[in-house]
Protein backbone atom coordinates (compact mmCIF):
# COMPACT_ATOMS: atom_id res chain seq x y z
CA UNK A 1 0.00 0.00 0.00
CA UNK A 2 1.38 3.44 -0.74
CA UNK A 3 2.98 5.26 2.63
CA UNK A 4 0.31 7.61 3.88
CA UNK A 5 2.39 9.75 4.71
CA UNK A 6 3.74 10.52 1.52
CA UNK A 7 0.34 11.26 -0.08
CA UNK A 8 -0.78 14.50 -1.62
CA UNK A 9 -3.53 15.99 -0.06
CA UNK A 10 -5.83 14.82 -2.73
CA UNK A 11 -4.60 11.02 -2.60
CA UNK A 12 -4.97 11.67 1.16
CA UNK A 13 -8.67 12.42 0.62
CA UNK A 14 -9.55 10.19 -2.01
CA UNK A 15 -8.46 7.19 0.68
CA UNK A 16 -10.03 8.75 3.53
CA UNK A 17 -13.30 7.86 1.13
CA UNK A 18 -12.80 5.02 0.46
CA UNK A 19 -12.18 4.09 3.77
CA UNK A 20 -15.40 6.01 5.35
CA UNK A 21 -17.70 4.24 2.38
CA UNK A 22 -16.09 0.67 3.51
CA UNK A 23 -16.60 1.10 7.41
CA UNK A 24 -20.09 2.16 6.53
CA UNK A 25 -20.82 -0.38 4.17
CA UNK A 26 -19.04 -2.89 7.05
CA UNK A 27 -20.93 -2.00 10.29
CA UNK A 28 -24.77 -1.78 7.54
CA UNK A 29 -24.45 -5.40 5.47
CA UNK A 30 -21.11 -6.94 7.83
CA UNK A 31 -17.61 -7.72 6.19
CA UNK A 32 -18.31 -11.05 4.51
CA UNK A 33 -21.53 -9.20 2.81
CA UNK A 34 -19.47 -6.15 1.35
CA UNK A 35 -17.86 -6.57 -1.64
CA UNK A 36 -15.00 -4.09 -3.26
CA UNK A 37 -17.35 -3.43 -5.84
CA UNK A 38 -19.89 -2.05 -3.27
CA UNK A 39 -17.05 -0.23 -1.83
CA UNK A 40 -16.27 1.59 -5.08
CA UNK A 41 -19.21 2.20 -5.75
CA UNK A 42 -20.19 3.78 -2.49
CA UNK A 43 -16.67 6.08 -2.78
CA UNK A 44 -17.13 6.64 -6.09
CA UNK A 45 -13.48 5.65 -7.67
CA UNK A 46 -12.52 3.48 -10.16
CA UNK A 47 -11.30 -0.44 -10.01
CA UNK A 48 -7.49 1.00 -10.26
CA UNK A 49 -7.93 4.06 -8.01
CA UNK A 50 -9.36 1.76 -5.19
CA UNK A 51 -6.39 -0.96 -5.72
CA UNK A 52 -3.40 1.84 -5.66
CA UNK A 53 -4.27 2.74 -2.04
CA UNK A 54 -5.76 -0.83 -1.19
CA UNK A 55 -4.22 -4.43 -2.73
CA UNK A 56 -7.06 -6.47 -1.44
CA UNK A 57 -10.10 -6.62 0.95
CA UNK A 58 -7.95 -7.63 3.97
CA UNK A 59 -5.98 -4.40 3.43
CA UNK A 60 -8.83 -2.56 3.72
CA UNK A 61 -10.71 -4.55 6.60
CA UNK A 62 -7.19 -3.40 8.82
CA UNK A 63 -8.32 0.28 7.73
CA UNK A 64 -11.12 -0.17 8.53
CA UNK A 65 -10.41 -1.14 12.01
CA UNK A 66 -8.30 1.91 12.38
CA UNK A 67 -10.93 4.11 11.28
CA UNK A 68 -13.59 2.85 13.74
CA UNK A 69 -10.73 2.39 16.40
CA UNK A 70 -9.77 5.87 15.79
CA UNK A 71 -12.95 7.43 15.79
CA UNK A 72 -14.66 5.66 18.84
CA UNK A 73 -10.89 6.72 21.26
CA UNK A 74 -11.60 10.34 19.73
CA UNK A 75 -14.95 10.26 21.63
CA UNK A 76 -13.36 8.63 24.91
CA UNK A 77 -10.22 10.74 24.91
CA UNK A 78 -13.07 13.95 24.72
CA UNK A 79 -14.69 12.79 27.22
CA UNK A 80 -11.89 10.64 29.79
CA UNK A 81 -8.85 12.76 29.22
CA UNK A 82 -10.56 14.72 32.80
CA UNK A 83 -11.90 11.68 33.88
CA UNK A 84 -11.33 12.60 37.65
CA UNK A 85 -14.65 12.27 39.72
CA UNK A 86 -18.03 10.30 39.96
CA UNK A 87 -19.24 13.43 38.08
CA UNK A 88 -17.44 13.20 35.26
CA UNK A 89 -18.38 9.46 34.77
CA UNK A 90 -22.07 11.11 34.52
CA UNK A 91 -20.73 13.00 32.00
CA UNK A 92 -19.22 10.23 29.91
CA UNK A 93 -21.90 8.03 30.34
CA UNK A 94 -24.24 11.20 28.93
CA UNK A 95 -22.36 11.80 25.69
CA UNK A 96 -22.59 7.91 24.96
CA UNK A 97 -25.80 7.87 25.25
CA UNK A 98 -26.61 11.36 23.47
CA UNK A 99 -24.75 9.76 20.25
CA UNK A 100 -26.56 6.24 20.89
CA UNK A 101 -30.36 8.11 20.71
CA UNK A 102 -28.87 10.35 17.64
CA UNK A 103 -28.37 7.10 15.92
CA UNK A 104 -31.45 5.23 17.27
CA UNK A 105 -29.45 2.65 18.58
CA UNK A 106 -28.72 1.41 15.33
CA UNK A 107 -25.54 0.05 14.52
CA UNK A 108 -24.27 -0.47 18.12
CA UNK A 109 -20.79 -0.40 18.52
CA UNK A 110 -18.81 -0.16 15.60
CA UNK A 111 -15.48 -2.08 17.57
CA UNK A 112 -17.61 -4.40 18.25
CA UNK A 113 -19.64 -5.39 15.20
CA UNK A 114 -16.54 -6.00 14.11
CA UNK A 115 -14.91 -7.94 16.77
CA UNK A 116 -18.08 -9.68 15.88
CA UNK A 117 -17.35 -10.56 12.64
CA UNK A 118 -13.95 -11.19 12.58
CA UNK A 119 -12.93 -12.47 15.76
CA UNK A 120 -13.27 -16.36 14.59
CA UNK A 121 -12.81 -15.72 11.17
CA UNK A 122 -9.44 -13.36 10.84
CA UNK A 123 -6.67 -13.88 13.78
CA UNK A 124 -4.67 -10.61 12.17
CA UNK A 125 -7.75 -8.64 12.36
CA UNK A 126 -8.89 -9.92 15.86
CA UNK A 127 -5.54 -9.16 17.07
CA UNK A 128 -5.81 -5.57 15.48
CA UNK A 129 -8.94 -5.19 17.28
CA UNK A 130 -7.90 -6.82 20.61
CA UNK A 131 -5.00 -3.91 20.60
CA UNK A 132 -8.04 -1.29 20.27
CA UNK A 133 -9.91 -1.85 22.97
CA UNK A 134 -6.40 -2.71 24.95
CA UNK A 135 -6.64 1.39 24.09
CA UNK A 136 -9.69 2.15 25.43
CA UNK A 137 -9.40 0.44 28.41
CA UNK A 138 -6.42 1.82 29.15
CA UNK A 139 -8.06 5.05 28.94
CA UNK A 140 -10.81 4.28 31.31
CA UNK A 141 -7.72 2.70 33.94
CA UNK A 142 -5.92 5.65 33.71
CA UNK A 143 -8.86 7.93 35.19
CA UNK A 144 -9.60 5.59 37.58
CA UNK A 145 -6.24 5.64 38.62
CA UNK A 146 -5.99 9.21 38.88
CA UNK A 147 -8.88 9.44 41.31
CA UNK A 148 -7.13 6.53 43.25
CA UNK A 149 -3.85 9.11 43.38
CA UNK A 150 -5.86 11.68 44.49
CA UNK A 151 -7.65 9.87 47.42
CA UNK A 152 -10.80 9.65 45.61
CA UNK A 153 -10.76 6.04 45.20
CA UNK A 154 -10.20 3.69 48.04
CA UNK A 155 -6.73 2.10 47.75
CA UNK A 156 -7.63 -2.25 47.96
CA UNK A 157 -9.53 -0.67 44.93
CA UNK A 158 -8.12 -2.62 41.22
CA UNK A 159 -7.99 0.00 38.75
CA UNK A 160 -7.52 -2.34 36.16
CA UNK A 161 -10.26 -4.66 36.99
CA UNK A 162 -12.68 -1.94 37.21
CA UNK A 163 -11.56 -0.63 33.61
CA UNK A 164 -12.21 -4.38 32.35
CA UNK A 165 -15.33 -4.11 33.92
CA UNK A 166 -16.63 -0.61 32.73
CA UNK A 167 -15.70 -1.42 29.25
CA UNK A 168 -17.57 -4.82 29.08
CA UNK A 169 -20.55 -2.95 30.95
CA UNK A 170 -20.02 -0.71 28.29
CA UNK A 171 -20.12 -3.43 25.36
CA UNK A 172 -22.86 -5.09 26.70
CA UNK A 173 -25.28 -2.53 26.97
CA UNK A 174 -24.48 -1.36 23.50
CA UNK A 175 -25.43 -4.42 22.08
CA UNK A 176 -28.71 -4.80 24.56
CA UNK A 177 -29.40 -1.36 23.14
CA UNK A 178 -29.11 -2.39 19.44
CA UNK A 179 -31.68 -5.25 19.82
CA UNK A 180 -34.18 -3.22 21.22
CA UNK A 181 -33.55 0.11 20.20
CA UNK A 182 -33.63 1.39 23.09
CA UNK A 183 -30.25 3.65 25.22
CA UNK A 184 -32.00 2.36 28.64
CA UNK A 185 -29.85 -0.72 28.81
CA UNK A 186 -26.50 1.08 28.30
CA UNK A 187 -27.64 3.92 30.70
CA UNK A 188 -28.62 1.27 32.99
CA UNK A 189 -25.27 -1.24 32.62
CA UNK A 190 -22.55 2.00 32.85
CA UNK A 191 -24.79 3.43 35.81
CA UNK A 192 -24.65 0.42 37.77
CA UNK A 193 -21.27 0.37 37.12
CA UNK A 194 -20.83 4.23 38.52
CA UNK A 195 -22.92 3.19 41.48
CA UNK A 196 -20.61 0.46 42.46
CA UNK A 197 -17.56 2.95 41.94
CA UNK A 198 -19.37 5.33 44.10
CA UNK A 199 -19.39 2.87 46.84
CA UNK A 200 -15.20 2.65 46.52
CA UNK A 201 -14.92 6.24 46.64
CA UNK A 202 -13.43 8.29 49.16
CA UNK A 203 -15.23 11.97 49.84
CA UNK A 204 -12.26 14.76 49.55
CA UNK A 205 -11.08 16.80 52.63
CA UNK A 206 -10.75 20.53 52.32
Amino acid sequence: MPDTKRLTRKGQATRDRIVAAAARLMLEQGVARTTIEDIQAAAGVSPSQLYHYFPGKDALVSAVIDHQAAQALDVQQGCLQRLDSIDALGHWRDVMINILTEMQCVGGCPLGSLASDLSESDPVARNQLAAAFAQWQELIRQGLLDMQRRGELAPDANPGNLAVAMLAAVQGGLLLSQVNRDPAPLRIAVDTMIDHLHALTRPMVP
